[in-house]
């Protein structure tokens, strides 16, 4: 279990208004950028077969099976936090990208929780990883997809989950989603993610990549990708789908949700508008070498 080191964002607020200075909220953003920068892990570059291998899942988008080179890079091994999150806006004053959050998160406070998964679009979460970039000096930004799925299955390797055995065990290796026997207190909108760390991670130590909450990743959605994906350190297609009501880029999100169970594979993909945000998805940062902008 991860070590709680922020929990109540609007105690922040009154210290701040009652001595009218920022001190504070740096003095913890400091702290906090060395701690997500300390769980930056190392992960190995080399070869792989992305896009289900192994027949896992259903959806015509994670094919076909596609050979990639990747060099080395860094992931996060836990999930932003809400607090986290809500601490860059208070040291930023980043406003959040969907224009029906604080609706959203007055309407059911329990989901964000300071120590749950962020909730998050993808122009929120690319604001914070490139603001930890910039706090850290490294190249920080969200992990490619090709990066996300190698390090989901250690390096590349068969696994269906991406969890210590590669199995999903419910309530061992990953969160259970509603089924028959608990259908009634776990209707989608009564779950809630779980913090991170609650269960054991994958082999390279990285939690919650298969059923907590999807992740955004860096590259735009496009369905027939895979079909022509670049065989070195793809980064996505440079023109992908586009939402026609308000011309925002769809992209990718990974790794399922909380709301589901033997759908979370480490290569079920699915898309959403990059201003929007939901209840289940969220995001890690990840450090290459050189920027993807």
């Amino acid at each position: 279990m991860r070590i709680k080191l922020f929990r109540s964002l609007p105690f922040f607020a009154l210290l701040t208004a009652a001595t009218g200075c920022s001190y504070y909220y740096d003095s913890k953003a400091d702290e906090m950028v060395q701690r997500q920068m300390d769980a930056m892990v190392f992960v190995k570059g080399g070869e792989f077969i992305m896009g289900n291998p192994g027949g896992w899942d259903t959806s015509e988008d994670s094919l076909p099976p596609h050979k990639v080179k990747l060099d080395d890079f860094y992931i996060q091994k836990y999930e932003v936090t809400q607090g986290d999150f809500e601490l860059f806006q208070s040291v930023t004053g980043y406003k959040h990208s969907n224009r029906y959050y604080q609706k959203k998160r007055d309407e059911k406070t329990e989901r964000y929780d300071p120590e749950l998964p962020a909730v998050t679009s993808w122009t929120d979460s690319m604001a914070f990883c490139k603001w930890l970039g910039g706090r850290s000096g490294k190249p920080v930004t969200l992990p490619t997809e090709a990066q996300w799925e190698y390090a989901a299955r250690a390096g590349g390797r068969m696994l269906r989950y991406a969890t210590k055995n590669g199995k999903a065990i419910a309530g061992i290796t990953m969160a259970d989603g509603p089924t028959p026997q608990n259908v009634g207190d776990r209707t989608p909108d009564k779950m809630l993610p779980k913090e991170s760390g609650s269960f054991p991670p994958n082999p390279l130590g990285l939690f919650d990549m298969s059923g907590n909450v999807s992740e955004w990743v860096y590259d735009k959605y496009d369905k027939n990708y895979y079909e022509n994906s670049p065989v070195i350190n793809p980064i996505g297609p440079t023109e992908g789908e586009i939402f026609a009501y308000n011309g925002d880029n769809y992209r990718v999100t990974r790794g399922g949700t909380y709301q589901d169970f033997m759908l979370n594979t480490t290569v079920s993909r699915d898309k959403m508008t990059e201003t929007l945000s939901t209840e289940t998805s969220g995001f890690r940062c990840a450090l290459s070498p050189s920027s993807q902008e």
